[in-house]
This record gives structure tokens, sequence and C-alpha cells, in this order.
């Protein structure tokens, strides 16, 4: 799914394997494929094979004829996007290239020192290859999918390959479920938020009077988990991408060197500094302080939520009523209290139940999977904790909707999951029939210190 290139590493670990380096006559980089105009370079292989294992990923064989045969297929699709005049705008990968950032950053304790050192190249070098990699990528799935279109799978279709398929071969088609869900935040005493708001008077006071770096505040202070090892930085971003109380402020902020108002939103309480402006694009730091709950305000939050669920198992309202008008979860208040899966929503790859109100067991919170588990459909739970998506603490109940038990795929009961199945399939046969027909066409050459592999596909030895 990502792919970053740690160019440092590579060759340390490239340097530790002498009889490899002797096999490839000494040198340290060489071109080991053409594909058409393009060249593959070891460096390539390597880069993209020490990444791989960094984000665990494991090969189905030897890294050194799967990955340049990837890549020679990459150059390919590539190819094809230059004849199509096919383009992606910088616009559409800036927000996921800071992402990716961000993310390295945080793994290195926040620090784009350590995050140089690591990759053996200054950041602006790095984010350029993120930036030339992630628009590469995205540039190949727009041609794929030009390739693809809209398949049109009919009844029959499915039917025909639910046929033959062997008995013993049948997918298994994992236990799901359907859950409701209403939510009671704890009120927050007076005297808490008080105390927060002179907290974070008090660091703004350290930044302005030059005692404390704000970095080193949100480092040492900030409730934002993910921020506060990068000195509660964000990285760029747009406004529509920000809580609009939030972005309403750090939009207002030009003075880098001043610290915001405090702003109240469903994370808490904030204090924000402008590192840089560029467009209609925002980077900031901010100090992120969450109310403290105490027991007795989870106690009397469960006593609210307990005397609400009787009332619905009473009859007097339904469980759908008491999550429109009563919840405080936004994201299902709307919904009538169904949970959405969201999981993996941003991933390039998400599960095939993202946005869908179905979920496998492991993909709930956890506090829900526990409190459900022997739960019969339709039961409504007694309150429990739980922490939010917001990582708030609230306390829940909520009613088990339906539940389909695990089992091997049935033409009646899984429809869906098998004309996906059928998509996929058909899918994939386009794109290897033109893959085919590109090998035939596209002058190829393998260094023949290459060329002992078991491709995973024919065509690639022209002769």
């Amino acid at each position: 799914m990502k792919r970053f290139f740690f160019l440092f590493i590579g060759l340390c670990g490239f340097l530790l394997q002498p009889s490899r380096l002797q096999a490839q006559s000494n040198v340290i980089d060489e071109v080991i494929w053409v594909v058409g105009d393009d060249a593959i370079f070891l460096s390539d292989v390597e880069n993209w094979r020490l990444q791989l294992q960094m984000d665990g990923q494991r090969l189905p064989g030897d890294p050194n004829c799967v990955l340049p045969e990837q890549l020679a297929i990459q150059k390919l699709f590539l190819h094809q996007a230059k004849l199509d005049s096919v383009e992606i705008s910088d616009s559409e990968i800036f927000p996921l290239v800071e992402r990716y950032i961000n993310y390295y950053l945080s793994m290195t304790g926040g620090s784009q020192e350590k995050l140089e050192e690591y990759v053996n190249k200054p950041l602006s070098a790095f984010r350029e290859e993120i930036r030339t990699r992630e628009k590469e990528k995205e540039t190949i799935n727009k041609v794929k999918q030009g390739l693809i279109g809209n398949i049109k799978i009919t009844p029959s279709d499915v039917r025909s390959f639910y046929k033959r398929i062997p008995e013993d071969s049948l997918p298994y088609i994992s236990t799901s479920v359907e859950v409701e869900i209403i939510t009671i935040e704890p009120k927050v005493a007076l005297e808490e938020i008080d105390d927060i708001k002179s907290r974070l008077r008090n660091y703004t006071d350290q930044v302005t009077s030059g005692k404390m770096q704000f970095a080193t505040l949100a480092r040492m202070y900030s409730d934002d988990k993910e921020s506060a090892p990068r000195g509660g930085e964000l990285g760029f971003v747009g406004k529509t991408t920000l809580l609009p109380e939030f972005a309403a402020v750090a939009f207002d902020l030009n003075d880098p060197k001043r610290v915001s108002r405090i702003v109240e939103t469903e994370y808490g309480y904030h204090i924000i500094q402008l590192i840089e402006k560029r467009g209609d694009r925002i980077n900031v730091r901010h100090i992120l302080i969450r109310p403290h709950i105490t027991p007795d305000e989870i106690s009397t939050a469960t006593l609210k939520l307990d005397s609400i669920r009787n009332d619905i198992v009473g009859g007097k309202f339904t469980f759908e009523e008491g999550a429109t008008y009563i919840s405080f979860d936004k994201d299902t208040r709307n919904n009538r209290g169904l949970m959405v899966n969201t999981l993996n929503a941003n991933n390039p790859n998400p599960t095939p139940r993202t946005g869908t109100s179905r979920f496998e067991m492991s993909e709930l919170p956890p506090e829900i999977a526990k409190m459900i588990n022997t739960m019969k459909v339709d039961e409504i739970s007694k309150p429990f904790s739980m922490i939010n998506s917001k990582q708030k603490e609230v306390v829940a109940i909520v009613k088990l909707k339906s539940k389909v038990e695990g089992h091997k795929a049935s033409l009646s009961e899984d429809f869906q999951a098998l004309k996906g199945m059928v998509e996929d399939e058909k899918q994939q046969e386009i794109l290897d029939n033109w893959i085919a027909k590109k090998q035939k066409e596209t002058y190829i050459r393998i260094n023949d210190n290459w060329k002992n592999c078991d491709f995973e596909r024919d065509g690639w030895l022209q002769k």
C-alpha cells in the first residue's frame, strides 16, 4: 500500500552482503531491467524491498524476482498514461504526501533531524520522492480504472461463479453484526474547565515571554498523542479537513510568534500557533488538553443512561428514537443510532465492509465487541463506559440489530459478497489481458544476472 524509499538503510543492508555484491560485478547501482524507454535500477528494488520489510509485509517469493516484475508492470501503465495524457494534479497528492511525512516524523519522535539522518537526505528531497511515487501510483490507478470501466455483473454471472467453486474451496464468510448505539458524555465540572484554561493561558505566557518553545510544551503536555511527538505539528491541511471552530481560529492567524486564543472543540481545549501558510493550506502546531472525567461523573451519566434504557425496554420510545434525540454521538445520531464501518476508510485498499453497517467482531471498538459477544438480536445492553472515536470517555448502551454467524459462502445469504468476487475476477482478467498485450508490444530487456526467475507472468523474456 505504502512504498517509501529508505536509501540509507538499503545501502547498509546491501553492503553487508558481499556475495550479492560479487554477483552484481561490484557495483552499488546498475540498470537491471529496461521497459520501453524506462530503466529499472537495482536501488529501486532495494529501496522497495526494505520498505516492505519495515511495513512488516512479506512477499510470495524471491524479492529479486517479484519486485522487478512489479516495477516493470508499473512502467507499462505509466507509459500508457503518457499516451492517454492522464494527469494527476499536485493538489490531489499534496494532502497524502503531508500525511505520510507526518507519519514518519512520528516514528522518529517528531524529530526532523532524526528522520533526515534515517533516510540520509534532506526532508525536502524525501518529500519530493514521496510526491513522485504517490503521483505515479494515482496515475496508474486512473489508467486501470479507464481500462476496467463499469463492469456489469448479472445474477447469472454470480450463479456460474458459485457453481464452479468446489465445495471444499468455498470462501468463509466471517461472523458479522450490525450495532446501534446511544452515548452520553459525562458532565465536566466547571472547576476542571477553569483549571484547563488556566494551564493553557500559562503555556501561552511562557511562549510569548520566550521562556519555552511552543513545540516543547506540546511534546510535554498535549493530549493529542499523534501530534505531540512532532511538537504539536499537524502538517499542511485545507480548511475543510479541520473542525470548523478550530479552522476558523487557525486560518485567522498571521504571526508565527503569537499564540491563538483558547479554542473549544469536541476533542477538548486547544491553543494554536501558526507555522506556515501556503495558498489555501496551513501548517500549525497545537496543544490539546482533554477534560478529566471523575468516577462520580461517570456514575451520574451511567444512572441517567440506565433510566433511558429502562424507558426503551418499557416501550416509552424506541432505541432508534432515543439515538436520534438523546445520543451525544454525532456520527450515528442522524443514522438512528446505526454504526457505520469506517475502519481503514482512508486506506487505499479498504475492507469490503468499509462504508457499510456490517462489522466483523474484530472491527468493533473492544468495549462494544465484548458487550455484544453474548447478546441476542434486538437485546439492549446495560450501560458501560468506553473511549469513543474522539478519545473521550463516554457512557453507552448498544443494541444488537442483526448477526450473521460465520459460515461458508452460500448463494442465498452472500450474494453481494460473491458479486464482489466476480467483479474482482473480471477486472483482474481485463488487466491481465492488457498486460500480456503490452508485453508483446514493448521493448523489454533484462540483465543476465536477473533472468533466472520464475516470473508470475510469461512474456518478459523476449526472443
